[in-house]
């Protein structure tokens, strides 16, 4: 039987592979998505855990939605599909020795005011602070719709996209250069000390320097990673804003996947590619899956891992040797746990009493009093052993969304961190559970009814997210956004264009530029570098 053949076959059904087939398919593309979980999404995805409560849904891994373009929004007319963000509420703390801070997106008398409880000198300095951050968003925000050129080449096209990226920022001063390499090579803690004295106010804006990253708030480039956070809007416009898509960050998979089938694309499940087929010259024809099954396109795209991509669907003996290495070596580690929980009424919280819905409900609900503590828990990890005061980043969705559960309850998403990255080797239950346990037991604290009002619970670890999301050591980014995983560096030197070293083959990960976030910005890039590989081609044989 002849195998079955497409113009272009997406490896991959995440939200990164699922704008790839989008984009291809809206230029008339025959392209057909290949994932090999029985739905598709990735780590943007609802799910019901618990068998016995059917109506009880969670946005499993990711769980908040930033840095979507609104060039994708509207390219795809993601909204006419059922995207639909409601923005979150404020950031909140209680903290264990009493009071709280609460900081507003939109609001910055209330936030001065709260900071103010805090520290005078502190609230003063927070506006300032955000405008620095609006202005370097200038710099970095443009940069991530920006392809990598590749810096060192001496081929003319190459020397003349790194010569376009330096005249583009022309206008930028000696200030602003340095404020950006400050950003990406200090510490979160350095650059928050620079600015703030309390302990309070500088464990709140540490949370974005460190999340999903196997880095403490000390750690030189955790600033970025803050930045990176802080950069993004939900498709209005507002620096650094997040919210909830209604449905559950499966709704979102959900909406782009409606997309790229409205525009022709076929999304077939349950499929588990298990190596790239090569032609002539080295070039990618097509695929092979699990069953044996052949499928040809003479353009792939692949959304995967890079371990998983190259080194297990390609294979080191038919990639360079050099670039090979690069991917052997990519750092991708977490110690990242999803705990995941169902509650029967609103936490408590003895700062601000009630179980009524109150506006500290409806944004991040956060376990980060301070650096040092945020600190201690990667110590711990990084010691060996699971932290004994995690660090959480938590939300209540169903302040806003209706759809996950039943009237009266509460669904939490806690994004919790760290336990040692090995533990990706291993499932580690019994750990996990207890872990799980002290995670709970520190938010009780700060709200004495929040254990009692748990009625299921789901706790994913490294181990999980690897083996059944394909999140290699449960990296959410698909590999570590330190400094020499950046930009033209990710995921190698001399291919960060969405291109590879196999021809016919694109790349369209987290691992790549701008990945991190469900930002698609990925999948957009790799599509367009197929497209406009396909129709140089086209003018060549013409």
């Amino acid at each position: 039987m002849a195998a079955e053949s497409f113009d272009a076959i997406v490896v991959g059904g995440g939200h990164n592979g699922l704008v790839a087939a989008a984009y291809l398919a809206k230029t008339g593309a025959r392209t057909l998505v290949l994932e090999a979980r029985q739905q598709a999404g990735g780590a943007a995805t609802t799910e019901a855990p618990w068998p016995d409560a059917p109506d009880f849904r969670v946005t499993r891994l990711s769980y908040v939605m930033s840095l979507l373009p609104p060039t994708i929004l509207n390219d795809l007319q993601l909204e006419k599909h059922g995207y639909k963000i409601f923005p979150m509420g404020p950031y909140y703390q209680a903290f264990p020795e009493g009071g709280s801070l609460t900081l507003y997106e939109e609001d910055s008398r209330r936030s001065h005011d709260e900071i103010a409880r805090w520290s005078n000198k502190d609230a003063d300095a927070y506006p300032k602070w955000n405008a620095w951050l609006a202005g370097l968003a200038d710099v970095l925000g443009p940069l991530l719709l920006t392809v990598p050129p590749k810096i060192g080449s001496h081929k003319p096209q190459d020397i003349a996209g790194t010569l376009r990226l330096a005249w583009r920022h022309r206008g930028l001063d000696v200030r602003t250069i340095a404020d950006v390499t400050r950003l990406m090579t200090m510490s979160i803690a350095d650059l928050l000390d620079d600015w703030f004295e309390s302990p309070q106010v500088k464990g709140a804006l540490a949370v974005n320097g460190v999340i999903g990253t196997w880095a403490g708030p000390y750690e030189p480039g955790t600033a970025y990673v803050m930045a990176h956070h802080s950069i993004g809007d939900v498709g209005d416009g507002r620096l650094g804003s997040w919210g909830f898509p209604e449905g559950g960050m499966g709704a979102v998979a959900g909406a782009i996947g409606r997309a790229a089938q409205s525009f022709g694309a076929t999304v077939r499940t349950n499929a588990t590619v298990a190596r790239i087929l090569l032609g002539n010259g080295g070039r990618a024809k097509g695929v092979v899956l699990d069953s044996g099954e052949e499928i040809r396109a003479n353009t792939i795209v692949t959304s995967l891992h890079p371990r998983t991509a190259f080194l297990e669907h390609v294979g080191k003996q038919h990639l360079p040797e050099d670039f090979a290495t690069d991917i052997e070596r990519w750092k991708t580690r977490s110690g990242v746990v999803k705990i995941n929980l169902a509650l029967a009424e609103l936490p408590d919280f003895t700062a601000n009493p009630g179980t009524h819905l109150q506006e500290h409900h409806t944004g991040s609900v956060e376990m980060a009093p301070s650096m040092d503590y945020i600190e201690r828990a990667f110590i711990d990890a990084r010691e060996g052993r699971a932290a004994q005061r995690p660090f959480s980043d938590g939300v209540i969705p169903t302040a806003f969304d209706k759809t996950l559960c039943p009237e009266g309850y509460h669904i939490m998403s806690l994004f919790t961190q760290w336990v040692p990255h090995e533990w990706s080797r291993q499932p580690q239950r019994d750990e996990l559970e207890k872990y799980a346990d002290r995670m709970i037991d520190v938010y009780t604290e700060v709200a004495p009814n929040f254990k009692s009002a748990i009625i299921h619970r789901d706790v994913v670890g490294p181990y999980e997210m690897e083996h059944d999301y394909g999140l290699v050591g449960g990296n959410i980014f698909h590999g570590e956004l330190s400094l020499e995983q950046l930009f033209n560096m990710r995921p190698a030197p001399g291919f960060a264009d969405y291109r590879t070293p196999v021809p016919g083959l694109y790349y369209a990960s987290s691992a790549t530029h701008a990945g991190g976030g469900v930002c698609g910005i990925p999948g957009m890039q790799a599509a367009k570098a197929a497209i406009a590989d396909r129709r140089k081609g086209r003018r060549r044989s013409g």
